[in-house]
């Protein structure tokens, strides 16, 4: 049976940034992957290292946002530098477009009320109204129902295949394994550690991290950790190289390094249908044009969708089984933004077998009545 001091189930960005962080830690790491055919979120990822706007009536995740954002210039660097691959990432500041005065208004307040949460948070959003926009981007010839947009400092973009990659080669570079085609099926404790089955190998190991997708909620169950989840479709459109015209990232608009402009993304709860369909195009295709009408002349050359891994209130889940100490689930659908604090405090608090205060709001049983059990 072959052995490691940490097994993780999942090598997309959640699994791959614990990987990463706890073979930096000088761990003897073990990333166990599925199938080819397997819903992977982490390979439809619009690439958006993200602050604004996140965290409404969650604090926590807020500060664990905007702490993430803060590491991951260093996270970057260092993981360029060992993995020996560009992940392409840049903190230039984001935007959320609005499309008309009750738009601004309304997204203005709602920022708003996100500072205030956090009365001692710095501020790092402003509105800036057309005008303002128009000097901001002055390549861009804004549709007239655009009336301005959010901007956040904080705010970046990387290409997330590369991310994906870098990790990967980074575990590897630092003595960790990735085993592809390798779909776990059973979790069980015993008297030396975990076993953790395939359907042609056994492994063993002291601790296991499950950050499995969608598939998470079958294997938590193994190890006593009831995780609620669903999937949720989002599709994203990429047009042509273009010459460059868009600086900054935006929600659901951005122009990567090659020059190509990702258009995203819809949000569709359709079970595990990982599909694509003509009318989420045109639906992508329009706002858009709305906010760009020079898009109309570029050529469509790809369009795809991937399963978000989302929990009730759609913030993260991160846990310790009590029944089966040095078992945890992970689940996150900003893995790209969040990677940076996975790989660094996440994966530190697992090495010392204890979540830290910070990550309780975090846990699952905030989804239950019965809230009597201590986290």
């Amino acid at each position: 049976m072959q052995s490691a001091e940490v097994i993780i189930v999942g090598a997309g960005m959640v699994g791959s940034a614990v990987a990463y962080g706890l073979a930096r830690a000088g761990r003897r790491v073990l990333v166990l992957d599925g199938g080819d055919g397997d819903f992977r979120a982490a390979r439809a990822n619009f690439g958006l290292v993200w602050v604004q706007g996140k965290g409404a009536d969650m604090p926590a995740y807020q500060v664990l946002t905007r702490d993430s954002s803060d590491l991951w210039p260093q996270f970057a660097g260092e993981l360029a530098e060992v993995a020996g691959v560009p992940v392409d990432y840049e903190r230039k500041g984001g935007l959320a477009f609005c499309l008309g005065d009750r738009d601004f208004e309304a997204r203005g307040l709602a920022l708003h009320r996100l500072h205030n949460q956090l009365s001692a948070a710095e501020q790092d959003c402003e509105m800036l109204d057309r005008v303002a926009l128009e000097k901001r981007l002055p390549r861009v010839e804004f549709g007239n129902n655009v009336s301005g947009a959010s901007y956040c400092w904080r705010d970046g973009q990387v290409n997330p295949l590369r991310l994906l990659q870098a990790m990967h080669a980074g575990i590897e570079r630092l003595g960790g394994r990735v085993l592809a085609a390798c779909e776990v099926s059973q979790i069980e404790r015993g008297e030396q550690g975990f076993r953790v089955a395939t359907a042609n190998q056994v492994f063993g190991a002291d601790k296991v991290v499950i950050a499995a997708g969608v598939a998470t909620k079958g294997l938590a169950l193994q190890v006593g950790l009831d995780v609620p989840l669903r999937p949720q479709r989002g599709q994203v459109l990429v047009t042509e190289r273009m010459a460059p015209f868009l600086p900054l990232p935006a929600s659901g608009l951005r122009q990567t390094a090659e020059g190509t402009v990702m258009i995203g993304a819809t949000k569709e709860e359709v079970g595990l249908d990982a599909g694509t369909t003509m009318s989420s195009a045109a639906y992508l295709a329009d706002k858009a044009l709305q906010v760009v009408p020079r898009l109309a002349g570029a050529r469509l050359v790809r369009q795809w969708s991937g399963l978000r891994v989302m929990t009730p209130d759609s913030f993260p889940v991160y846990a310790q089984s009590q029944s089966h100490p040095g078992a945890f689930a992970l689940l996150c659908h900003s893995g790209v933004t969040l990677a940076a604090c996975h790989a660094e405090r996440l994966a530190e608090a697992i090495d010392r077998g204890v979540l830290p205060a910070n990550l309780e709001p975090f846990h699952h049983q905030r989804f239950s009545r019965d809230v009597r059990q201590a986290i």
